[in-house]
């Protein structure tokens, strides 16, 4: 456990970490490539390692050096694996990895922990078998642990609901180009979190492969293309950004990130929007983004785009005047954690009203008390949480070593603040 002690933020600098969606998807497309890949600035955390560990178990060799981190990619030739893969809590790993190994040589098993054998996949598998791979839910619950038997991935329309998750469809955009013709990838239900599509899309666009498409609807990937290998330079992450621009935002001091693009693909980069739309002063200049905190109110924002950043926007509203109304959330209950009933606690236990109805989640303002935060071992809880702290005594948040997922020297960047 650690306790946050209050203090005033003074305007700061702050360099965060490279994008965990980013190093995933870079990692997988590496691997894919037929050369070897030169990566820099990846982020080096608890899931990124879980896909790295597993892609070496694929037959994937790496090597990190002092100038970047290098991958020998295979062109989409994996190598047969018997034990179960472990793949822990990552939900990126697991659905991802769950196509790839579709590419490989027999049969794989992938598994996790408790919490991702909660987690669903169903929607992913269904779509595996229009594309002819069997893969199942062992425990036919519709969740991991999976077993795949790889094999020829047929050319075809295939239908697939992404109302849970984005990345079932990023899972198959990553494997089409290894058809036997073209994939139509139709989304029936969905997408959430679009730009996480979008991400996947520039990833694979940097690799060399060509995908055409019709809004977030239709998509079109012609087989028997090449990812090429080359080198790749991975962006700060947007998401890690968001609790350095909540500190400014309920401290009113003003807080830098630098490196980020303006244009980045990253979805989580119009949390800037919404603190703006609350009062905050925004500064996007070309060696990073400022936030400058200014007197708070409550707003009513779709949030389905951006669902790791909830937990951070839910613990700026406890400090804006009125409500917070954060709509179309209802698939955080499919997170490392059920984060709309982990928000809605711990506000609860600071003296904030919140509740959840439908698909949204609503915040009043008020007058925050100290309490010991339950992160579920979901590292988005304590490092919102964390935030609270800089404002109200007393917050202690338990386990704070789940940060190591995504953000291992979290606390040291915190503490810069």
């Amino acid at each position: 456990m650690i306790e946050i002690k209050p203090r005033k933020v003074g305007n700061t600098v702050i360099a965060v970490p490279g994008s965990k969606s980013y190093t995933h998807r870079t990692f997988i497309a590496s691997a894919l490539s037929g050369g070897l890949c030169k990566i820099t600035n990846w982020l080096d955390s608890e899931d990124t390692r879980y896909t790295l560990t597993a892609l070496h178990k694929l037959g994937i060799r790496s090597d990190q050096k002092s100038d970047g981190f290098y991958i020998q990619g295979t062109n989409g030739s994996f190598a047969p694996y018997d034990s179960p893969i472990d793949l822990g809590n990552s939900g990126t790993s697991m659905r991802l990895l769950t196509a790839l190994t579709a590419l490989g040589q027999g049969t794989y098993v992938l598994s996790g922990s408790e919490r991702m054998h909660q987690r669903p996949i169903h929607e992913l598998l269904e779509a595996l078998h229009q594309i002819g791979i069997s893969a199942v839910s062992i425990n036919h619950s519709g969740c991991p642990p999976v077993k795949v038997i790889a094999g020829k991935i047929k050319k075809g329309r295939v239908n697939i609901n992404c109302s849970i998750s984005s990345q079932y469809l990023s899972a198959l955009l990553l494997i089409a180009p290894f058809a036997d013709g073209e994939v139509h990838l139709h989304v029936t239900q969905g997408p959430v979190s679009k730009p996480y599509i979008d991400l996947t899309l520039d990833i694979m666009a940097k690799f060399g492969i060509t995908v055409r498409r019709n809004g977030y609807t239709d998509f079109f990937v012609q087989g028997d293309q090449k990812y090429q290998s080359g080198e790749y330079a991975i962006e700060p992450d947007c998401s890690q950004a968001s609790y350095f621009w909540a500190a400014a935002a309920i401290s009113g001091a003003t807080v830098k990130v630098t490196g980020i693009p303006r244009d980045s693909k990253q979805g989580d980069l119009k949390f800037i929007n919404v603190l703006g739309a609350m009062g905050c002063h925004i500064d996007i200049a070309s060696d990073g983004i400022s936030v400058t905190g200014k007197a708070l109110s409550g707003i009513a924002v779709d949030m389905g785009d951006m669902p790791d950043l909830v937990p951070t926007l839910a613990v700026v509203a406890s400090y804006a005047k009125g409500v917070t109304l954060v709509k179309n959330v209802a698939h955080l209950k499919a997170k490392e954690s059920d984060r709309l009933a982990a928000v809605i606690n711990e506000l609860s236990k600071m003296g904030i009203f919140a509740a959840s109805r439908d698909n949204d989640l609503m915040i009043t303002g008020g007058q925050a008390h100290g309490a010991e935060i339950e992160t579920y071992n979901d590292h988005r809880i304590a490092m919102s949480f964390a935030v609270a702290g800089l404002a109200v005594p007393g917050i202690k948040i338990n386990n704070e070593t789940c940060v190591e997922k995504s953000f291992p020297n979290f606390w040291e960047k915190f503490n810069q603040l």
